[in-house]
């Protein structure tokens, strides 16, 4: 298997994850998963699809990532792994499809309107 790229998304974040065999390296934003995902639950969130497939150490896995915040940054490279290892063994679609990790997350926030302070808040009603 050469070198494959894949495109994740969630939120405004993008993924871009670059996939080959190899000793289990994971690269983010020329950076270490550890050092740049600080909290164990965004590590484990990015992590999550070879845990499932039970294939942890047996890829070299670099990924650029841009725009939203972490948990966006996060979501994103989930998705971008999954559909890597969708493409490279059939055998795990199954399993990925029943954790729901081939599906995009379409949810985004939703935009402000006019007249109002938010998106759904008002201002303060005052009847007299």
């Amino acid at each position: 298997m050469a070198q494959k790229n894949f495109i994740g998304r969630r939120k405004t974040s993008t993924a871009r994850l670059y996939i080959q065999p190899g000793s289990g390296e994971f690269v983010v934003n020329k950076r270490s998963l550890e050092d740049y995902f600080c909290t164990k639950a965004h590590q484990n969130v990015a992590s999550l699809p070879l845990d499932v497939t039970e294939s942890e150490g047996q890829f070299d896995i670099k990924v650029t990532v841009r725009g939203g915040g972490i948990t966006g940054q996060s979501g994103a490279i989930q998705h971008a792994l999954a559909r890597a290892l969708d493409d490279h063994n059939e055998e795990w679609h199954d399993v990925l499809k029943a954790h729901d990790l081939l599906t995009r997350d379409d949810r985004m926030v939703e935009r402000k309107k006019y007249g109002q302070p938010g998106a759904r808040k008002k201002f303060q009603f005052s009847k007299r």
